[in-house]
């Protein structure tokens, strides 16, 4: 799609189905996290080059399903939600998938480790801010019934991809202290 250009110069953009609306909206700020999102899960997965498929086929999953979030919150009509509990057990069953091969934490570790398990630390974080962002937006405007929740999850799910990814590299995860 080629944008319009100069339409947002002054400082808008178009909402769809609510015309236009200033750029720090926070409908806008929610879906502009959501993109930064997707851009650092897409980092992620160059960086893995393919060495787990099982990861990178969830991470491309995920990005799919970060287009619908981005796509849900660009539109205040909630009459056509495409995040749904489907999404949520989606994501659950990654992580319940995924954790098999963990042992379980008993301490805080510090994120980091290999550079994809790394992104994959930033991708939670900035989960985390969109999660409070679609709070936030949920106190004044509605928004799709899984969104929060899907939001929380997915967090979990980066958290727990980092971790196998480091593990498969043997890269030792480093406590805090």
């Amino acid at each position: 799609m080629k944008p319009n250009a100069g339409s947002g110069d002054k400082g808008d953009t178009s909402l769809y189905g609510a015309g236009r609306v200033d750029k720090d909206n926070i409908r806008v700020e929610c879906y502009g996290d959501v993109d930064e999102l997707n851009s650092i899960v897409g980092s992620a997965r160059a960086e893995l080059e393919n060495k787990f498929q099982d990861v990178d086929s969830i991470l491309f999953e995920v990005q799919n399903k970060l287009f619908a979030l981005g796509a849900d919150l660009a539109s205040p009509a909630v009459s056509k939600v495409r995040i749904t509990n489907e999404d949520v057990k989606f994501v659950e069953s990654r992580i319940d998938e995924m954790e098999k091969e963990l042992a379980p934490l008993n301490k805080f570790i510090l994120p980091g480790g290999s550079r994809a398990a790394a992104l994959l630390h930033v991708s939670r974080t900035v989960c985390r801010r969109i999660e409070r962002r679609i709070i936030s937006l949920s106190k004044v405007e509605t928004v799709g019934n899984f969104t929060i929740q899907f939001a929380n999850r997915l967090s979990d799910l980066f958290f727990t991809l980092a971790r196998v990814v480091n593990k498969r590299l043997d890269v030792k995860e480093v406590e805090w202290r």
